[in-house]
């Protein structure tokens, strides 16, 4: 009932009255979000790194010393900012998951509220599909690159100010860097050559000051603006080189400034959860008050985060953490309680000299049994999402009592990060011996066990990919994913139709499952069950986009079934993909032939090469176009159709009543 009470708080925070200040004139509002960006790396107190833009704003704003990310990666993080709420109420836990509908977004209220809405992210990982373009009237997320430079993202940010119109405008602009692998421009490189994280920060708030001006110069004295850190980076600290894995200052600790209308100036050291900003956004608005940064109490409320991927990749301890004044708490099978104000690197546990907060143990975990939502990310995306050190397992991990802390397996984590990538990377042959290491030291780790079977695979090493898929059925001997992925193995071999029983069952169980409707779809076209083929092909067009060679695939089944409408819709797309690369033009002019739109089949004929092996073929269909359209060459049309006739069409042409004079 606990656990109930307070995930529905968290599902509740910020739905408050209308503000009093609903009159006040409304601000254009900057939202600028700093990726991996920790604490003492940039503002006033940063050592060794000049960051004059956020140092400014920080001097004649309200600086917040003590901002915690609600989660340490970026996707979720960004979403907790944006609607208000912890993980644990919206549900996007990691990268690469996509933020159901049903949850408001921050600029969903403030265009509403009459605001025209921008946003600019410089990262895939906030790529409009995952569910953060609602509400914007533009959203530029860099057409699909996995990221660009913040020169490259100002730029386009300074260009949309002046295109922007003269409403009151809510702008959103990500920063990716200082994030992994560091590599910033000069000056910086040189400047900051032994510290090219602080040389990446330096070069980033370079960028902040050219967008600050412009977007003051747009907004006048009345522009609001908010910059913060989405989360921090390890660099070392506790174990961890880069996030997502631990919840210790390193990661969640962030800078976080306000300036803007009725903004105190100054600095406080009040715990603040950057979820808050949701609300700061709305006060800004003149929509609601509560909960705002601008009027933020002496005494905030308790700060909450969690970091959940290596729960819900490995199966190892959930972590929670609870931030109450000085003290800092962790949940992660056991608490450690650390007072952040007199020892802010965390080398001193408390123990029992601290009482955490209730809220610790009450914070909503999520289930594993639903760790793996729907897979809708092509291998190209989940390819842009590894180049960025973003991978997710490739399956829900096994529950055990015995479950590791991620504090104590600091040593898997570069082990996992390097197998992750060369996995997705398909470096089969390279991974395999780093997924053994991994086994050694986590002999349960589901996801290992099923990558490496998968590897071996890929391989062409049988046997040994069936010892391990025989290991992983051992693990978990009800798992839909462990069935997967032995289907997916037996589908690459003579076996194939052992695989087809497999696939049923795990479609059977999770209807959206991508991979299995993906190798099902190739299967029934081997049975040659083309209608089945087809139908599956549709489900996935429904999942994800089509690729150009699978919307080729769709249309030749579709012809096979004599299905010409989802034919001609399945050929029309892959052109459009394809460009030049389209090869179906006469398939797809035999399918406007029979659905008689004979313009476009004419046009679809006449684009057919004579160096096509159909081209025969292509010439009588453009006869007979010609006589249906009643052109005035079609005799010369019949006459060349006959004299370069094959096997085939000199049989069809014999036999073709318009031909006949």
């Amino acid at each position: 009932m606990r656990i109930a009470v307070v995930a529905g708080a968290l599902a509740l925070a910020g739905c408050a009255g209308p503000s009093s200040t609903a009159l006040q004139p409304k601000p254009s509002i900057l939202l600028v979000t700093l990726d991996t960006t920790r604490a003492d790396s940039i503002g006033p107190g940063a050592a060794g790194v000049e960051t004059p833009a956020f140092n400014a704003l920080a001097a004649r704003g309200r600086r917040f010393t003590r901002a915690y990310s609600a989660v340490p990666e970026t996707l979720p993080s960004h979403t907790s900012m944006l609607t208000g709420l912890y993980p644990a109420a919206h549900t996007v836990h990691e990268n690469g998951r996509t933020l159901p509908p049903t949850f408001p977004l921050a600029a969903e209220r403030l265009k509403a509220a009459g605001f025209h809405t921008e946003a600019l992210v410089s990262s895939f990982s906030l790529a409009r599909r995952f569910g953060l373009a609602r509400g914007f009237d533009a959203y530029d997320d860099g057409d699909g690159r996995p990221e660009r430079s913040a020169r490259e993202t100002t730029d386009a940010a300074l260009a949309r100010l002046s295109q922007a119109p003269a409403q009151p405008l809510f702008m959103w602009v990500h920063y990716f860097e200082p994030h992994f692998p560091y590599s910033p421009p000069e000056p910086y490189e040189t400047k900051y050559a032994a510290k090219p994280y602080l040389g990446e920060v330096a070069a980033m708030d370079e960028q902040l000051g050219r967008l600050i001006a412009a977007f003051e110069q747009r907004g006048g004295a009345q522009a609001a603006i908010v910059i913060a850190g989405d989360h921090g980076e390890g660099l070392g600290d506790h174990g961890e080189a880069f996030h997502g894995n631990l919840l210790y200052e390193a990661t969640v600790h962030v800078p976080l400034v306000i300036a803007g209308p009725r903004v105190r100036p100054g600095a406080t050291d009040v715990p603040v959860s950057t979820r808050r900003i949701f609300h700061t956004l709305l006060d800004f608005a003149g929509l609601e008050p509560d909960h705002s940064l601008r009027a933020m109490p002496d005494q905030a409320d308790i700060v909450l985060g969690e970091a959940m991927k290596p729960f819900l990749e490995y199966g190892w301890q959930p972590q929670v953490m609870a931030v109450q004044a000085k003290n800092k708490s962790v949940l992660s099978g056991r608490v450690e309680n650390y007072d952040v104000a007199a020892d802010p690197g965390e080398t001193r546990d408390l123990g029992s000299a601290i009482t955490p907060p209730t809220e610790l143990r009450e914070y909503p975990l999520p289930s594993l049994s639903a760790a793996r939502p729907p897979e809708t990310l092509s291998a190209a995306d989940r390819q842009k999402l590894a180049s960025l050190g973003y991978v997710s397992s490739s399956a829900s991990p096994v529950a055990r009592r015995d479950a590791p802390r991620a504090a104590d397996m600091t040593s898997v984590f570069p082990l996992i990060d390097r197998a992750s990538t060369l996995f997705v990377n398909a470096k089969y042959a390279e991974v395999v011996p780093l997924l053994k290491e991994i086994l050694t030291k986590d002999p349960r780790n589901l996801d290992a066990v099923l990558r490496l079977a998968t590897a071996q695979s890929s391989l062409g090493h049988g046997a040994e990919a069936e010892a391990a898929f025989d290991r992983a059925t051992a693990l978990a001997p009800n798992s839909d994913d462990v069935r997967l992925y032995r289907a997916l193995h037996l589908a690459r071999g003579k076996d194939w139709p052992r695989a087809v029983p497999l696939l049923e069952q795990v479609l059977a169980a999770i209807p959206d499952r991508l991979p299995a409707l993906e190798a099902l779809a190739t299967l029934r076209e081997r049975e040659n069950r083309p209608q089945d083929a087809m139908a599956l092909l549709v489900r996935i067009d429904a999942l994800r986009p089509l690729s150009g060679p699978e919307f080729v695939r769709l249309g030749l089944t579709a012809m096979a079934v004599q299905d010409t409408t989802t034919a001609i819709k399945a050929f029309e797309s892959a052109r459009s993909v394809q460009g030049d690369a389209f090869r179906q033009d006469l398939e797809l002019g035999v399918a406007y032939l029979a659905a008689r739109r004979f313009a476009d089949a004419r046009a679809a004929l006449d684009r057919v090469p004579s160096s096509h092996p159909g081209y025969p073929m292509a010439l009588f269909k453009r006869a007979q176009v010609s006589v249906l359209l009643k052109e005035p060459d079609s005799d010369a049309r019949i006459a060349r159709a006959r004299a370069g006739a094959d096997a085939t069409t000199r049989e069809l042409i014999a036999r073709e009543k318009l031909f006949v004079r």
